[in-house]
């Protein structure tokens, strides 16, 4: 009977043996490395100027929006429009807290550039040069608004006077002041929750409509 040498005898198939990538196994896994990491960067490149740029997430927190909106509604902000037009009065902006630019507050625009506001007890007059004397909002926006002191301002250019409208549990221009352009981040463009109140700008109102002669 035919002896053969140990390195000619057959493997058992199973025997244990070491197990290597072919090149072909080993392009193959370089490949898919590659493709995920380009595909890695064309999001990164896509999303960031987007998040940057154009829009970006904001989640309420606080009562000082109720009910128009309510802690833990999740908002997309529309960082764009107002880089070829000015923020408009009704519109609900997010901005920078001009006392502490790390925090971001949510308000509604009450008063723009050319506007004297005059706030008594609870009533808001606004004078400017289309209502030389005066007019007074009827803002059915508004939660609630416990009569106060009289606060006179003259918005100049870039400034803007800013409530929240639950007023009684409102930090806003009549605290801290006027608000500067340059703070402003954008307008609520839309809730995508609760799925009961998804909208587009969820919470705008047309405060011109409301201005009487």
């Amino acid at each position: 009977m035919e002896h053969l040498p140990e390195s000619q005898k057959p493997i058992s198939p199973t025997q244990d043996t070491p197990v290597h990538d072919t090149p072909s196994d080993t392009e193959h896994k370089e490949s898919m490395l590659g493709e995920i990491i380009r595909f890695s960067l064309i999001a990164l490149l896509i999303v960031l100027p987007i998040r940057v740029f154009i829009a970006q997430p904001f989640i309420v927190s606080g009562a000082s929006m109720e009910t128009t909106f309510s802690t833990g509604q999740y908002l997309i902000v529309d960082q764009i429009t107002y880089h070829f037009e000015e923020p408009k009065r009704g519109d609900v902006i997010i901005f920078r807290y001009p006392k502490d630019p790390s925090k971001f507050f949510i308000k509604r625009v009450i008063g723009i550039p050319g506007d004297t506001i005059s706030i008594s007890g609870s009533d808001v007059t606004i004078i400017n040069e289309a209502h030389p004397e005066g007019t007074r909002l009827e803002e059915t926006y508004v939660h609630s608004m416990r009569p106060s002191a009289t606060i006179t301002e003259n918005l100049g250019e870039g400034e803007y006077f800013v409530m929240g409208d639950n007023r009684d549990a409102s930090s806003d221009s009549r605290a801290w002041g006027v608000l500067q352009r340059e703070n402003v981040v954008g307008r609520a463009f839309l809730r995508l929750f609760p799925f009961s109140k998804v909208g587009a700008f969820p919470g705008a109102h047309d405060i011109a409509t409301e201005m009487t002669l």
